[in-house]
């Protein structure tokens, strides 16, 4: 007799539908097909052990099951539940006559019970997409799945409630949730806010501009001047994210399995902040079945690299092109995935090898030659795409001894938004820019009309200060910010001088 179930396959961010057929006739062996890997022809024990302590068995039959399309490769646990079922119901130890309807995934322990799988957004998506009227999965991944409108999503914790469903005709719990409830609790409570942070207040409103541009930055300091803590508070200031960017950065985390239990939706912006150790394939994504890098778990979010110089120089590198396009594209013999990578940048360093340079007090300095390698480290090709350079001081014990709060991020969040907001209307008619930091050299000419008076201001600035030709386009995306958060039309003397203070490192005396 022959029995067709479904499951689904992840391969980037899409999901391809995956039909079980389990064929049973007179003979003995169990033979499966379609390109299974190790963790798939596995699951034959896994089964065996999970029916068993279930009351039910794998028969001494001839059972061929084939994983339909035979070509494309399948991994990972998460068929056991598929296999299972569509043994049962072909040897006829249960009736399910609609199970062409469902679409099923689970982990199987021996004890029947499931474990969570990995993917679970995408293949609901899919899945609504194609039609089926219910998607059965393990009760963890429940609520991510139920993300999707328009699907009956039921979260198991046993292979018994599934068998049970088919056979007796026992409901089972469909796993409802609000997505726009869910969207907007978590809105307001940032887990870092900027009111915790002593003094700094002008790298406050350096973040501020970074956040409101989407411009990528860099700290500079020695160690314990907060950089560190400045950082984990950005994601708290940018614009909140928008319902599509919530579902493209969670179905992101849910390909990797990283999306929390009792959170369906991301509604936070992602944060990753990767050792220095990181390989470059850890960081852009890839592998010999490719999965999501650091990069993409950072999309519509943040990348913290810190200590910048202590990285690899080929795993900066690799990122160069990432940072330019939004996305990054794997290319392997049989296939090519894109993930997108859409992500703010901030980087910090110390100063010098010591992380004492220019520090009158220091116990440690290091010579110019030392500066200049441990500096060299970072090509100047990234720099290019750094927007902000900013120099972070130790915070004087008058400030930290301070008990006054600081302006919160919800308040810093208001003002970055309106800017935004001004940005989205100048570009709403064209597809790859959306804020500031994105515009290219034809849309700076055009957005960033100077005066005669900020015209030479930033001139006398660029031969007095040896400002770097790649610096001119960076202070003019810089000031159109710093324009947007006042609300002003024009760039004006004061923002193109508060710009010109945030190219640090392109100054005389840093980098050669």
């Amino acid at each position: 007799m022959l029995k067709k179930v479904f499951g689904s396959a992840v391969f980037g961010v899409e999901a391809t539908t995956i039909t079980v057929e389990v064929n049973v006739d007179t003979g003995i062996g169990y033979h499966l097909v379609g390109l299974p890997d190790n963790a798939i022809k596995e699951s034959n024990f896994r089964i065996a052990a999970a029916l068993q302590n279930n009351g039910f068995k794998i028969p001494g039959k001839k059972i061929i099951i084939n994983m339909s399309p035979a070509d494309l490769r399948k991994e990972g646990s998460a068929y056991d539940l598929t296999l299972a079922i569509g043994i049962l119901a072909a040897t006829n130890q249960i009736q399910a006559e609609d199970l062409e309807d469902y679409l099923i995934m689970g982990e199987l322990s021996l004890d029947g019970s499931l474990q969570p799988i990995k993917g679970a957004l995408p293949i609901a998506i899919k899945a609504k997409e194609e039609g089926y009227k219910g998607f059965i999965l393990p009760k963890q991944n429940a609520k991510e799945a139920a993300i999707v409108s328009g699907l009956n999503v039921y979260g198991v914790e046993t292979i018994e409630q599934v068998i049970n469903y088919f056979d007796k005709g026992e409901a089972l719990e469909q796993t409802i949730i609000n997505v726009e409830e869910e969207f907007n609790r978590s809105l307001n409570f940032p887990e870092f806010d900027f009111s915790d942070v002593k003094g700094q207040e002008s790298i406050k409103r350096c973040m501020e501009i970074a956040a409101a541009g989407g411009h990528n930055i860099i700290l500079i300091g020695p160690p314990g001047a907060g950089k560190t803590m400045l950082a984990k508070r950005l994601p708290s200031i940018l614009p909140p994210m928008t319902l599509h960017e919530a579902l493209e950065t969670t179905k992101i985390h849910s390909v990797v399995g990283r999306v929390k239990e009792n959170t369906g939706l991301m509604a936070q912006r992602p944060f990753r902040s990767p050792h220095h150790t990181i390989s470059n394939v850890a960081l852009v994504g890839g592998g010999s079945y490719p999965q999501p890098g650091e990069i993409s778990l950072s999309h519509n979010g943040v990348l913290f690299l810190d200590e910048l110089p202590e990285f690899k120089r080929e795993v900066l590198e690799v990122m160069r092109q990432p940072l330019e396009d939004r996305e990054v594209t794997i290319s392997r013999a049989k296939f090519t995935v894109t993930y997108p990578s859409s992500f703010m940048l901030v980087a910090s360093m110390n100063p010098s090898p010591s992380g004492y340079f220019n520090d009158p007090d220091s116990p440690v300095t290091s010579s110019p030659a030392e500066m200049q390698r441990y500096l060299g480290k970072i090509s100047g090709p990234l720099l290019d795409r750094i927007d902000i350079h900013i120099e972070v001081t130790p915070v004087p014990f008058e400030k930290l001894s301070d008990t006054r709060k600081g302006e919160s991020s919800i308040d810093i969040r208001k003002r970055v938004t309106a800017a935004r907001v001004l940005q989205t209307k100048r570009f709403e008619d064209s597809k790859s820019v959306h804020y500031n930091a994105q515009m290219n050299t034809k849309q700076i000419r055009k957005h960033c009309l100077l005066d005669d008076g900020s015209m030479q201001l930033l001139k006398t600035a660029m031969e007095r200060l040896n400002l770097s030709a790649r610096a001119y386009d960076r202070i003019l995306k810089v000031s159109r910010t710093i324009a947007d958060l006042e609300g002003s039309e024009d760039i004006k003397g004061s923002h193109i001088s508060e710009a010109i203070q945030y190219r640090s490192l392109d100054r005389e005396g840093w980098l050669g």
